[in-house]
């Protein structure tokens, strides 16, 4: 009976992976299929484009869209919010991690609870404040509030890492000299580069992917996200949508993080994993 069940269920879980994967990725390719369609063929439903045309990319690089320094924009907010996220973060959950003291785990809950809350919810209070320190239109109007979820997140993320690794290390390098800190910065952080690497990347991926803080900040094409410029592009006339356009930056948009997440994944699934068998 087992022997005939066992291939059954291997179908099974075949199948169901297979599913996820399709439902995963259908919306990317048809993303990708209408970036490479005319625009006289944006509402074709083959599951291929004909003819391919590049007329959407070109679009989007046009003088008027401002996209790639739109690009740039992103990868210094989404940069520096992850820097500053892992820096405190890294101390503050190796803190949570060794140390005891009275509410540890309420604070831990409230931390993780903070993330919790919908930013629209404070938008307007950081909009007014904001707009009192002169900060509208500045990098650090998307960054300070990027950090409000980034930050919550990597010491969740590597409050559990550190846990995972035993404390005999930091008392055999005291042992043999070290202080606290040496022993943190010549044992514990290298040891610790997969779990900070992968909090480094799901810190960029939200940071870069965010979308509604800096369409509140910002109103100077100039200093505009790439999320907030595919938004507000504009077709040939005041009424046209132009899907092949956006399409074509969604592309550019998604490539860089999936090129970064294929090339890392050992590293990712490494940092997941560790301290799961010791």
């Amino acid at each position: 009976m087992t022997t005939t069940l066992n291939p059954l269920r291997r179908w099974l879980l075949n199948l169901g992976l297979a599913a996820i994967v399709v439902f995963c990725l259908a919306p990317f390719f048809w993303m990708i299929v209408s970036s490479l369609r005319r625009t006289s063929d944006i509402f074709d439903k083959s599951p291929l484009p004909s003819p391919l045309s590049l007329e959407n990319y070109r679009a989007v690089f046009q003088p008027g869209q401002g996209f790639g320094r739109a690009l740039v924009n992103s990868v210094v907010v989404a940069g520096t919010t992850t820097l500053l996220a892992l820096s405190l973060a890294t101390v503050t959950a190796y803190a949570m991690a060794r140390l005891e003291f009275p509410f540890k785990r309420l604070l831990l809950t409230l931390i993780i609870a903070s993330t919790m809350f919908p930013v629209v919810s404070i938008v307007v209070p950081l909009l007014k404040m904001f707009t009192d320190w002169g900060w509208i239109n500045t990098y650090q109007a998307m960054i300070v509030p990027d950090m409000s979820f980034a930050l919550p997140l990597a010491v969740w993320l590597l409050t559990a890492f550190f846990r995972q690794m035993p404390q005999e290390l930091e008392h055999a390098a005291m042992v043999d000299g070290c202080t606290r800190g040496q022993a943190f910065r010549r044992i514990i952080l290298p040891l610790a580069a997969p779990g900070i690497f992968t909090t480094a990347i799901i810190t960029f991926i939200a940071a870069w992917n965010e979308f509604l803080i800096a369409l509140s900040m910002t109103n100077k094409p100039e200093i505009q996200t790439a999320p907030v410029a595919i938004s507000k592009f504009t077709g040939a006339t005041e009424f046209d949508t132009p899907f092949g356009s956006q399409m074509a930056a969604g592309v550019l948009v998604t490539v860089p993080l999936v090129i970064l997440v294929l090339l890392f994944q050992r590293r990712i699934v490494a940092g997941l994993t560790a301290g799961s068998v010791k």
